[in-house]
This record gives C-alpha cells, sequence and structure tokens, in this order.
C-alpha cells in the first residue's frame, strides 16, 4: 500500500513540505536540495539491510551487493579529494567529528578549537556539547578589526595550553580558511590537525577553496550542504590512522550503517566528479558574492565585509533589529534564513544580532546573478518595513512568482 492509503496525516506533511521547499527562498547556508537520483537512492530497498562491519568484513550475511555500494562510496570520496582513506558509514558530521575525538583523545585532554561566538561549531568545544563535557577546550577567535581568524591567537595559545589536537574550521567563516598555517602550530606543538570542512566541501572538492586534504591527520565533512548529497558525514585521513578511525567508527561509536544513506552518498560523490557540477560550485560563489555586494549597496554591514565562500554573515546590530526578529520577518515573506551570532555578540545564542544567508540551494534551481539582486532587494523590503503585514504578504507574492520559474520537484508538491 502507498503511503497516502497508511499514514495518511504523514503524507500530508511530505506534500507540504514539498510545497514549502518549491514555494520559498531557502537560503539557510547549511541546507541544499539533492537531485532526484540521490532521493531515489535515499528512498530505496537498501535502507532495509543491516551491515555492521564494513566492505568484506560484515557481521551479517547478505551484504554483498551493499558492499558494492559502500566501496563505490569510498572510491569516489578518495578521488575527489585526494584522500589516503576515507570512512563513509559517520550518521552526521558531529559522529564525524566524536570519531576524530575519540580516535585521539582520552577525556581530559586538551582541544584547541574556534570559538562558536566566532563561526566556530557545536562539537569544537560548546559546553552542552561532547565535546565541552569530555575535553580540555581552549578557543581561539577572529580579530576584532578584521574580523578574520587570529592566527597569532591561535599560536600564541597552542605554544601555551599544548593541545593534543588542533581544529580548523567552522560554521559560520564567510571567507576562505589557509590550513597551512593551522598545520605548522599543530607540528610545532605536537598536536594533530582535524580541519572540519562541512560547509565549504564542494568548494574545496571543486578547486576552489584550499584543500586540508595532505595537511591534516583528519578531515571531516558533512555530505549535504555545498557537496549536495544526503545528510551525512565522512571522515578523510592518513593511511596511518585508518584502522584507528575504522574501529573507532564501528563498533566504537555506531552500530550498524545507514545502508540507504550510504547509497545516496555514493550518487553524490558521481555527480561531484562532473564538470557540471564543477561550474555549479563556480555560480555558488558568484552568486553569494553578488547578494553580498547587493546587501552592502543597501547599506547592510557584512561580517568581515564580504564573502569567499557560499555564505555571508549580516550584522544587523546597528539597524536595531535582531537576527532572530529578521529570521521571522523573513519567514512570514518565505525567505527562509537563521538567526546567528556575530563576532563579539552582546545577544544571546536564541536572539543573535546577524542573520546567515547561503547560496547553494538557489543555485541548485539555477539561479543566477540577476536573481541575487532580486532576492536582496525583497529581504531590504522585508526588514525595512519591521513586521508590516502588507509589505510581507506583498514579498510573498513576489516569492512565489521568482519560484515558480525555477521549480523543484514539481510533481511531489501536486
Amino acid at each position: 500500500m502507498r503511503l497516502a492509503e497508511v499514514d495518511p496525516e504523514v503524507a500530508k506533511a511530505l506534500r507540504e513540505e514539498a510545497e514549502r521547499q518549491h514555494r520559498n527562498l531557502e537560503l539557510i547556508a547549511s541546507e541544499n536540495f539533492v537531485s532526484e537520483a540521490v532521493l531515489e537512492a535515499v528512498g530505496s530497498v537498501l535502507t532495509n539491510k543491516y551491515a555492521e562491519g564494513y566492505p568484506g568484513r560484515r557481521y551479517y550475511g547478505g551484504c554483498e551487493v551493499v558492499d558494492v555500494v559502500e566501496e563505490l562510496a569510498i572510491a569516489r570520496a578518495r578521488q575527489l579529494f585526494g584522500a589516503e582513506h576515507v570512512n563513509v558509514q559517520p550518521h552526521s558530521g558531529a559522529q564525524a567529528n566524536m570519531a576524530v575525538y575519540f580516535t585521539l583523545l582520552k577525556p581530559g585532554d586538551v582541544v584547541l578549537g574556534p570559538n562558536l561566538a566566532h563561526g566556530g561549531h557545536l562539537t569544537a568545544g560548546s559546553p552542552v556539547n561532547y565535546s565541552g563535557k569530555l575535553y580540555s577546550i581552549v578557543a581561539y577567535g577572529v580579530r576584532r578589526d578584521t574580523e578574520r581568524i587570529d592566527l597569532d591567537q591561535v599560536r600564541d595559545l597552542a605554544r601555551r595550553h599544548r593541545p593534543r589536537l588542533v581544529i580548523a574550521g567552522g560554521s559560520a567563516f564567510p571567507r576562505l580558511i589557509d590550513f597551512a598555517p593551522f598545520a605548522e602550530i599543530a607540528r610545532e606543538v605536537g598536536a594533530a590537525l582535524m580541519a572540519d570542512i562541512a560547509h565549504p566541501a564542494g568548494l574545496v572538492a571543486a578547486g576552489l577553496h584550499p584543500s586540508p586534504v595532505g595537511l591534516a591527520d583528519f578531515v571531516t565533512t558533512t555530505t549535504h550542504k555545498t557537496l549536495r548529497g544526503p545528510r551525512g558525514g565522512m571522515v578523510l585521513c592518513r593511511a596511518e590512522h585508518a584502522p584507528a578511525l575504522d574501529r573507532t567508527v564501528m563498533p566504537g561509536v555506531q552500530g550498524g550503517p545507514l545502508m540507504h544513506v550510504i547509497a545516496g552518498k555514493a550518487v553524490a560523490l558521481r555527480e561531484a566528479l562532473t564538470p557540471e557540477w564543477r561550474a555549479y560550485q563556480e555560480q555558488i560563489v558568484r552568486n553569494a558574492r553578488a547578494l553580498a555586494d547587493a546587501l552592502l549597496a543597501r547599506g547592510y554591514r557584512l561580517v568581515t565585509g564580504g564573502t569567499d565562500t557560499h555564505l555571508l554573515l549580516v550584522d544587523l546590530g546597528d539597524r536595531d533589529l535582531t537576527g532572530r526578529d529578521a529570521q521571522e520577518a523573513l519567514d512570514r515573506a518565505w525567505i527562509t534564513v537563521n538567526k546567528n551570532t556575530v563576532p563579539f555578540e552582546t545577544r544571546s545564542p536564541m536572539v543573535t544580532s546577524g542573520i546567515r544567508l547561503g547560496t547553494p540551494a538557489l543555485t541548485t534551481r539555477g539561479m543566477r546573478e540577476p536573481e541575487m539582486q532580486q532576492v536582496a532587494a525583497l529581504i531590504d523590503r522585508v526588514l525595512a518595513a519591521r513586521g508590516d503585514a502588507s509589505t510581507e504578504a506583498a514579498v510573498r507574492g513576489e516569492v512565489q512568482e521568482l519560484t515558480a520559474r525555477f521549480p523543484l520537484y514539481r510533481e511531489r508538491a501536486a
């Protein structure tokens, strides 16, 4: 029986979400739209198969087919990133990072990582996360004058605290990260280096962002965001770390892998090896710069003054407007963003002074620089009106006209 017959409530919710995704302007930097092929793989019969272990070394019988799928995903990831070893089983980026922690460290060990309030990630030492609960975290930040990573601070903190692990990467850095200085600092103090490229992974693979592969001991990433695959994670590492990493992932922190998601990863990685996909990554960056320029022209302040990547961080502090209020107003106008802290934030993480914007999802739909100009104008109209219902209604109509020109999963929203 079909879903609509078995569970009409869930079927209705899926139709409504498909319609929302088609109708709205999706500007959350950590989200993207997978291809129909990836959707097909993730919704496949592989969800039925338990496959604890690794290809050729499973704890269950009947794994000869899923072995092929996982080996394809591994081979494609190695080719795409030039990595010596890849584990494609982590269920998320957070679990990919956990695998590295558990491979290298003991509870209480010192970790030097990016400050969450300055663009870092929850798993780099937030006190509410396992990383902050289990390890002694030393946080580095950005310079107040440039809002770029303060490498002098990173070096000074590393020399003073002698961490066992240094982390480079985060979730709200709009500029390129040069991993070479981090590698030098880690070597100097005898630490391992982990590069978290969850956000720019697609740009790294396309040669549009510096690659940490070959510099870092471990590279972690999600497979969604710029990589445009299913929700999940991966760890890339040097061959010398492979046995310990694989033991940590399974049975250390996970049991059976999600083979249907690994199939989706394999499909997305194959797509990423095509010239068309690399041209798509180039358009993501062009669109982000066009959106940044259009907002700057309207008087908005951007953290670091712009972007080199797929995302930009808008500081609304000088407009007496909170990130939460901006997010809610834009959501009412069918423009989806997320509130975000800015460096040296004065408001709580649930309120914030900024919003984070990203262009991967709109670029997937086929939008280009002229559409980014239009999107900036729509954002400005909503935020300038400060909750005016008639303005939000008018913008909703224009958003729907724009998204209708770039259809997404139309048959699923019908």
